[in-house]
Formats: structure tokens, sequence, C-alpha cells
């Protein structure tokens, strides 16, 4: 046991921090999507312009320098769109920079395993915990060479990272990768031009508090009405007073239209977004906007009523009910996704999985879920599992932050409590411990059930060995102790057990212990107390 690591203690996961909700633009004429075009490219050039200053800025960016860029694009749009124009470039710096720190940590991760793997000699074994040596000379030369490209790579981004350059592409670096690629993606020229294009376009503006319906420059009224500020260059196109330019389009937010319309009318901040997706050749509107955080439930009022354990898998959700106090009740669930396809579908199977699980959840009476903090960024790196290339397939697969995000935010509007229980040993020790004892003739219990037993059973708190049977022959010390949870140092563990009132067998009347201190004695008075007492037989009827 001394090698294992520690085991971090289970929280509740806060809730979502903001809302966003999406409805379509319908009735759009020709000329609104015209208007609607001229804006975004117009928008977008200056968005792109700007980005390139902040990437030359690095880390000598400055308050001035960013009102100098907001100077510069209000007089090419409006004050509002400026600001959110350089809002929305620091947060593309921003993340580009995250993910260049990540970029770091996963070559060095490799450099390190690498050199491990070749400091041993060849075809030595490995551990659990650590891989062995290269199984041919061969391949370890190749990953001599390996290493050498490894290094490379993460001198070159140490040194991008320290003089503060990043390397980000409006529209998506892989729609830009695309463009070579049009065969296999099914598109021609035009329709990536078309889609490449719509991805580098700029509709979106923040939302302000105290302005009216809490947005100036996309504004929406409380019956649906959408109109947007135009940029001084295409102020001539207004068909409204003010510059503004009013769709023909109703909007209708059917999820969490109440809570919008509730924002929109006091006049609180409300962010838009307008985009166009050329596959379907429609036009998209989202609103978001901040929500105050919930104050956590404590764990133990969460855990009152029971816990569901989740087991994340690669095309699954297993899942069991657990009581008070870890037992698991009823039948094991498991709730299937499909991970294939386009990113809508795949998002739509995670959410038809969690919905069918909150709705168990709920119909159970269950407070509480609990599910594993995973995190495969440094697990799932070619270096570390060597040719297991499915099983690198298989940990990448699992979408551990989509379900993350989605489960906490859709739990917080039904009311359950999100439990993340760390990770480790779940799986190897509810194998270990209830996997065969859960088996029977009318249900198999998977691997992936008994790891949801286990997930349960921490974020409980109770340990996930389970209490084993009395040893054999009877209940002395003779096979062992009674209970192999009982420590040396537990008082009273080799005492007797406590005397429980009333009969101990069947054989005994249900009355014995209420009628034996008024009933006669059976024994005679003079009679020897070291008499030999010998059973009547016992009388055989047919």
């Amino acid at each position: 046991m001394g090698g294992l690591r520690e085991v971090a203690a289970p929280f509740v996961v806060t809730g979502p921090s903001g809302v966003a909700v999406r409805d379509r633009l319908r009735d759009l004429s020709s000329e609104d999507e015209q208007v609607l075009r001229l804006v975004g490219a117009h928008l977008g050039s200056l968005a792109s312009r700007d980005l390139k200053a902040r990437c030359m800025d690095g880390l000598g960016h400055s308050a001035e320098s960013w009102a100098a860029r907001k100077r510069g694009l209000t007089a090419e749009s409006s004050s509002r769109w400026a600001g959110s124009i350089t809002k929305a470039t620091h947060d593309k710096w921003a993340l580009a920079r995250r993910g260049q720190a990540a970029h770091i940590h996963s070559l060095e991760a490799g450099v390190r395993t690498v050199r491990h793997r070749l400091s041993l000699p060849v075809g030595a074994k490995g551990t659990k915990r650590a891989p062995g040596g290269y199984r041919s000379r061969r391949e370890w030369h190749a990953k001599t060479r390996r290493l050498r490209v490894l290094e490379d790579r993460l001198e070159k981004v140490r040194a991008d990272r320290e003089a503060g350059r990043v390397r980000v592409v409006r529209g998506g670096r892989r729609l830009l990768g695309t463009r070579h690629h049009l065969a296999e993606a099914g598109l021609t020229e035009a329709e990536w031009r078309r889609r490449w294009e719509a991805g580098r376009w700029f509709l979106q503006a923040d939302g302000e508090s105290g302005k009216r319906f809490g947005n100036e420059t996309i504004r929406i009224t409380p019956d649906g009405g959408v109109s947007i500020k135009l940029p001084v260059p295409l102020a001539h196109l207004a068909n409204a007073a003010h510059g503004r330019y009013v769709l023909a389009a109703q909007v209708r937010f059917t999820h969490r239209g109440t809570e919008w319309a509730d924002r929109v009318a006091a006049n609180r901040a409300v962010a838009y977004r307008i985009h166009n997706d050329t596959g379907r050749g429609r036009w998209y509107l989202t609103a978001s906007w901040q929500i105050p955080p919930v104050q956590a439930v404590p764990l133990e009022a969460a855990l009152a009523h029971g816990v569901i354990g989740v087991d994340t898998n690669a095309d699954h959700l297993a899942a069991w009910r657990l009581d008070t106090h870890g037992n698991p009740c009823g039948e094991p669930r498991r709730f299937p996704y499909t991970l294939t396809g386009t990113t809508q579908h795949r998002d739509a199977q995670v959410r038809h999985a969690l919905t069918r699980l909150l709705h168990w959840a709920k119909t159970c009476g269950v407070k509480a879920i609990a599910i594993e903090d995973l995190d495969f960024q440094t697990d799932k790196t070619r270096e570390k599992h060597g040719r297991r290339r499915r099983f690198r397939q298989l940990i990448s697969g699992m979408p551990t932050g989509k379900l993350r995000a989605r489960l906490t935010s859709m739990a917080d509007a039904t009311g359950i409590t999100i439990i993340a229980v760390d990770p480790a040993y779940t799986s190897k020790w509810g194998a270990q411990h209830w996997q065969k004892p859960l088996i029977s003739t009318t249900r198999k219990t998977s691997r992936h059930d008994a790891a949801s037993i286990a997930i349960g059973r921490r974020a409980q708190g109770h340990p996930i060995r389970r209490r084993t049977t009395p040893p054999p022959h009877d209940q002395s010390d003779r096979a062992g102790h009674r209970t192999v949870q009982a420590d040396s140092g537990t008082p009273g563990r080799e005492g007797p057990r406590p005397r429980i009132p009333g009969p101990r067998t069947r054989c005994v009347p249900p009355d014995t212990a209420r009628t034996r201190a008024t009933r006669p004695p059976t024994t005679v008075r003079g009679a020897r107390s070291d008499q030999e007492w010998v059973q009547d037989s016992l009388l055989l009827t047919e």
C-alpha cells in the first residue's frame, strides 16, 4: 500500500456561471441577409486587423495600446462595436496562451517518457507505474531520433512563449487545413470558401446593464424584434432612426425564454451573437448572460437521500444507485451514446444520455450524482502508451470535458448536485470487491458497473472495500478475524459480541425473554452440579 498515491477528497461541483440560448432567425428577406453579410464582413476585417495588432504587441501589451486600438476601430465602426472586437481579441489571445502552455506540458511529458525508456536496456519489462525499455534495437534507434524532434519542438515553443508569440487562425485552423483536403471533406472550393468567409465574420455584441433592453448594439425587444446598429461606413443601409437596421425576423426563445424576457424587461445585460450555418443555409441568434453564483449545497445534505455513482466510458455511462449506507439498490443502468458523425450529432448524443440519467435520478428521488474528476491530458500521449494505439484512441475519445460541463449545467436546472471524486483505483478496486458478489443468474455485472459503485461509495466517504463474510468453521480466529475492516487499534475488536435480548434461534418460543423469569426451574434440588446431562432421544414420527 505504500506505493499508492493519496486520494483526494470528494467535493461539490459549482454550478454554471452563465446561460446561453439559441433561436433561428426565420423569415429573413434577401435584403436582410445581404445587410448581415456586409456588416459581418466589414467587422470581421476589423477584428482580423485588431488581432494582428494584439499579437504583435505580445507581452508588451498595456492599457494605453488597448485604448489606441479601440480609438482606431471606433472611427470605422462605433464605440460599442470597437469594445466588443477588442474584448474578443483579448479572449482569443488568452486562449492561445493557455493552449501553448498545454502544448509545452505535453511535450515535456513526452520527452521525459522517451528519455526514461531509452535509459533502460532493450527488452526490459515495465511496471504498472512506469514503462519499460523498447522492444528492439531498431525501435530504440528510432526513438533516439524522435527524442531530438521533441526536444527541438519544445525549445521552439518555449522560445515563443517567452517572447509572447502566439499563433491564432480566425475561422479555425482545422477549417483552414480542410482547404487542402476538399475531396476527403466532401466539399467543393466554392462551398469551402463560403464556410471560411462565414467563420471569419464578426456579428457579436456584449451586453450593457442599464441600457435599453440590455444591449445597444444588437437589440431585441420583448416581442422578438431584432435591430442592429450599423457601422459608420454602412450607415446608408439603415431603415430606422439613429442608423439602425431592423430585421424582418422575429425571435422566440423556447428554452429559458422567461428568464430572458425578465432580463430584457429590467434592462439587464444580455450578449448576442448572429452566425450563419452555410451547410443548412440558416441564420441563428444566440443570447447569453451571466448568472450569480449559487451557494453550493453541503456534501452531507446532498447525500441525505443516497447517491448515483456514474462511471464514464467511451461509449456509455454506467450508473448504479446507492443508499445512504453505500449499498447498491436495484439494478444497474446503462446510458449509451455514439461519438461519431458531425459535431452537432455528437453533442446531441451526449445531451440525450445525460437527460436520461437526470430523469432516472429524479424518479429515484436521489439529489446527488457522483462522477469522476477525469482529465486525460497527461495520459493520452503517444510516448507514454507506445504501440497501444487503440488504448490511446479510447481515452482520447472519452468526452470528459464536454460531459462535465453539460452535466453541471443540466443538473443545475433540475436541482441535482454533482459531486466530483478522485478517479484513482475506482475501476480496479470496484472490480475486485463488488463485481463478483453482485453477479447472479439473472444479472451479469460488468467491470464498469462495479466501478460506479466504487465512485458512489467514495463520494459518500465509505471505503470501497466491502465487509467480508465470517470465516469458515466457527466464529473464532481460527481462520482469521471476523471482519477484515476492524483495525488493530479498534477498541473491542477481540471482545465478545454484545448481548441482544430475545431469542437467538428459531426453536425458542418468541416469548422466551418475557417468561424466562417466571418459568419454574427445571433442576432438581440436591442433585450434583457435575452430573452429566443426557439429551432424550428424538421422537420419530411418520
